[in-house]
């Protein structure tokens, strides 16, 4: 009788203690729900970048597709950047204004402040409007496609930076995903 009651107060206490972690906190299915599984046709997650799309090659943008965007989403942006860059984070592409019913982006956005859709692109670190690719000094670099959802339009001029985009987003993003692929010269 005792072990009975032992054992029902133990399982009571684990039952207890599950909910009271998990509370509060969103289900995995939530989660899974404001996550973009981004990926492109040219490299897989965590894979080698091919060179075409570097400046050791044609220095154009790789394709990249999704197929998740939430409900309320009013425009997309897209953030490249390599944080294993010597002088710190290093941002390759800045797009943002993308239409919400975007599914995809082809191989060579042209390098242009406003696309034929309305998006815009801001400038990377080297300067310039639109992608610049993977250019690493030393080593095998991480470069990290990250595509937000948001809840409003951006509505700023082309040719801003990723500190700009990034404040312009803060408690509008609805959802994001992120796609790594490596290069090493």
């Amino acid at each position: 009788m005792l072990k009975n009651l032992c054992l029902l107060l133990g399982i009571f206490f684990f039952l207890s203690l599950y909910s009271f972690q998990s509370e509060g906190q969103p289900s995995s299915e939530a989660k899974t729900e404001n996550k973009i599984d981004i990926k492109s046709t040219v490299f897989e997650e965590g894979g080698m970048i091919p060179r075409q799309y570097t400046c050791d090659g044609k220095n154009v943008s790789p394709p990249l597709k999704w197929s998740f965007v939430p409900e309320g989403t009013k425009s997309l942006a897209l953030i490249v950047d390599d944080p294993d860059a010597p002088v710190g984070v290093w941002v390759h592409w800045v797009l943002f204004d993308l239409p919400p019913d975007t599914k995809e982006l082809n191989e060579n956005i042209p390098a242009q402040e406003t696309l034929t859709d309305g998006a815009k692109q801001g400038k990377n670190d080297f300067g310039k409007i639109g992608y610049g690719g993977p250019c690493p000094p030393d080593d095998t670099h991480r470069y990290f496609f990250n595509l937000y959802a948001l809840d409003v339009e951006i509505n700023l001029q082309p040719g801003i930076t990723k500190g700009e985009l990034l404040k312009a987003m803060e408690g509008h993003i609805l959802a994001q995903g992120e796609l790594m692929g490596r290069y090493k010269r």
